[in-house]
């Protein structure tokens, strides 16, 4: 009773504004409680500007007593008893009791407000998001002693986890979800019903699915999250790659656990992200996924070992297929399925035999992502050879270095023909169309092999290259001659591959 007590006193320090919002309610004769993830996430040191409430007072009642005292309101989730408001960059959400029915089928309730804060307690989600702060007599509320598994870390369900996940089978994304942002442990009760009911996730949609993956995976330990989906067959539904990488070893043991190196690679990238910035999805994803073409390109040799050629490329090709089935942005297939690609290619370096070419066209390849490819590629060393991992992260610093002088000496975060596109047409004597982007690609490819050009030197190449072609052209300018832009700009960019 002392700790119910002490807490009570802490979420009211920590939030003052509750204490000005619940005197509007209480004027008006209603009842208002802090609720669910708020008191959970202010008893575990960690609350944030988003604060959730819960009333009895209707949402057009809601909505007349906070438009006089809010920066801004609005009815967005109205038709499910909620109204958001923010107040000196503190966001509210303020909803009406529920006491919701579930079709079984859909994830559609049938909405209906509650009268008690106990029947509104009951259908949340997990007994650690099922407490709850009187505002007015400052009682704490927790009929399902939430503050009890929130001690001791454990992740329980107020009804039957059955009922909470036939209700909402997106619950059981959370309960993965949780144990990654908070490194919770499902109760037995929820992992057998995690493993009874997992088909059940196909009845949500799956932008909501992704939504809970990517908090997973943005949490403090995604592997332990990503571990119960696997092992409770809820990643066979939403994304079966990463279960099909448990590849058994081999008798010769000629090859690692696939699934196991890939949580490996997943943790040691974040490892590698910035202190104190925010966690880098894109990267996360590409650690779990970078060897998701494994499975496919499987082929067992002669004498017992095993290749996988080219599971980089098929490889890619999944996760394009899985994340657009996931619903991500556009941005964020193409950068995963980028790296996913991308991620062997430092392993042709050895020791340091590129050439400054094959340096460029590594920059070049990676554009944007060279930073993100960099922290992929050290992070998917795990071998337990302590020579070998020595002398990989040596290449690796090495490689770096050299893209370090590199770039000090040339602009490789842009490298672009030494000659535009309006000098082409000039010079060749060609209108607009596909054999200028053919010459531009042919510029930027000596560009990447030769380092910069002097003008003239690009132009006689250029002339070189399109008398091989069978084009003509206008006549060689003098030397230092600089040609004139004609008279239509044109656009290189187009013609960047």
């Amino acid at each position: 009773m002392l700790a119910k007590q002490n807490a009570v006193v802490e979420l009211l320090r920590i939030s003052p504004l509750s204490d000005e919002l619940a005197a509007l309610f209480t004027k008006a004769g209603h009842s208002l409680f802090l609720v669910g993830g708020s008191v959970r996430d202010a008893l575990l040191g960690r609350l944030g500007t988003d604060l959730d409430y819960t009333t009895d007072a209707r949402p057009e009642e809601v909505m007349r007593l906070v438009s006089g005292w809010a920066d801004a309101v609005w009815d967005i989730g109205i038709a499910f008893g909620t109204v958001g408001a923010t107040k000196g960059g503190v966001t509210c959400e303020i909803t009406t009791f529920r006491a919701d029915s579930y079709d079984g089928v859909s994830r559609n309730p049938e909405v209906q407000f509650g009268n008690s804060i106990e029947d509104d307690l009951k259908r949340r989600d997990f007994t650690v998001n099922a407490m709850a702060v009187n505002l007015a007599t400052k009682q704490f509320v927790d009929p399902y002693d939430g503050m009890t598994a929130l001690s001791s870390r454990i992740l329980d369900t107020p009804a039957t986890p059955q009922e909470s996940f036939g209700d909402d089978p997106l619950r059981m994304m959370r309960a993965a979800r949780f144990t990654s942002q908070l490194g919770f442990t499902p109760a037995p009760r929820v992992v057998e019903a995690l493993h009874e009911m997992n088909e059940q996730i196909t009845r949500i949609t799956p932008e909501r699915i992704q939504v809970e993956l990517s908090k997973l995976l943005c949490g403090a330990n995604p592997r332990l999250g990503i571990e119960l989906l696997v092992d409770s067959g809820l990643a066979a539904h939403v994304l079966p790659e990463v279960p099909a990488m448990r590849l058994e070893i081999d008798e010769h043991h000629q090859h690692k656990d696939v699934y196991e190196h890939s949580l490996v690679v997943l943790a040691q990238a974040i490892d590698l992200e910035e202190e104190g910035s925010e966690p880098d999805l894109v990267l996360r994803l590409a650690a779990l996924l970078h060897d998701i073409g494994k499975p496919d390109t499987r082929r067992h040799l002669p004498g017992g070992g095993v290749s996988f050629h080219h599971h980089e490329v098929v490889g890619a090709k999944m996760a394009r297929k899985r994340l657009r089935a996931l619903r991500y942005s556009k941005e964020i297939i193409e950068n995963v399925a980028n790296l996913v690609f991308l991620h062997l290619r430092f392993h042709g370096y050895g020791k340091g035999e590129w050439t400054d070419s094959a340096v460029r066209r590594y920059v070049t390849d990676a554009g944007p992502l060279l930073s993100r490819l960099n922290k992929l590629v050290r992070a998917d060393c795990t071998t337990r050879n302590r020579r070998k991992a020595q002398a990989l992260q040596r290449s690796y610093d090495d490689l770096e270095a050299r893209i370090a002088r590199i770039a000090a000496e040339e602009d490789l975060a842009r490298v672009r023909p030494d000659l535009d596109g309006n000098e082409i047409m000039k010079l060749l004597g060609l209108p607009p169309g596909p054999m200028v982007g053919k010459a531009w690609k042919f510029l930027k490819d000596l560009r990447l092999d030769r380092g910069p050009l002097d003008h003239d030197e690009a132009v006689a190449e250029l002339r070189r290259w399109a008398a091989e072609q069978g084009l003509g052209g206008s006549p060689l300018p003098a030397a230092g001659e600089h040609v004139a832009d004609g008279p239509d700009q044109v656009d290189d960019d187009r013609h960047d591959d």
